[in-house]
């Protein structure tokens, strides 16, 4: 989360300490320089006393970071390409709260070299939501398993591998999973 404690402090002239005594329960100078700085997690409970403390809504001290939307130039369709009837754009991707990545180092499957899988971490209470979908499945040692969900029997998953001639993995008390969501590929 990106902050504006710094510049609206600075901005009606008070100091580390000013903010510091004014806030309930008074603080620290150094933690709120600490909080200004992001060397310190700023939680919900900080900033609310932060915003009474500078006399500002919770929302005037926190930014969303910059996102570059695309401006849609064509649609793509089966009689080719033709402009849109209205100004449109896409968002640039961003990825999900407790997402994983997967980088794809030699070719297999429906992969290449090169391509990142954006994958969401889902734990055993959705695991059925991931049926027919590509995930990765941790195991012990700091070892993982890819493959294609094709089952669920008392417990235990079935891994199908995407390389062809594999042989089904069988997994039991997988703490979660990450199903692929999100193909990122160089053309």
């Amino acid at each position: 989360m990106i902050t504006c404690i710094r510049e609206i402090r600075r901005a009606k002239g008070m100091t580390l300490q000013d903010v510091a005594d004014r806030c309930t329960p008074p603080t620290t100078a150094q933690t709120i320089g600490r909080l200004e700085t992001g060397t310190r997690t700023v939680s919900v409970g900080w900033l609310n006393r932060i915003a009474g403390a500078l006399g500002v809504g919770v929302g005037d001290l926190v930014r969303l970071p910059e996102r570059g939307d695309l401006p849609v130039a064509a649609l793509l369709g089966p009689d080719g390409a033709r402009a849109p009837e209205r100004a449109m754009a896409e968002a640039a991707p961003v990825p999900a709260a407790g997402a994983v990545a997967l980088r794809i180092t030699a070719g297999f499957g429906d992969y290449r070299a090169g391509d990142v899988l954006w994958c969401e971490r889902i734990g055993p209470d959705a695991f059925a939501t991931a049926l027919n979908r590509d995930v990765l499945a941790p195991r012990a040692a700091g070892r993982f398993v890819f493959g294609r969900l094709i089952g669920m029997e008392a417990g235990r998953l079935l891994l199908l591998p995407l390389v062809s001639g594999a042989r089904q993995t069988v997994l039991a008390d997988t703490p979660w999973l990450a199903v692929a969501r999100r193909l990122v590929r160089e053309i």
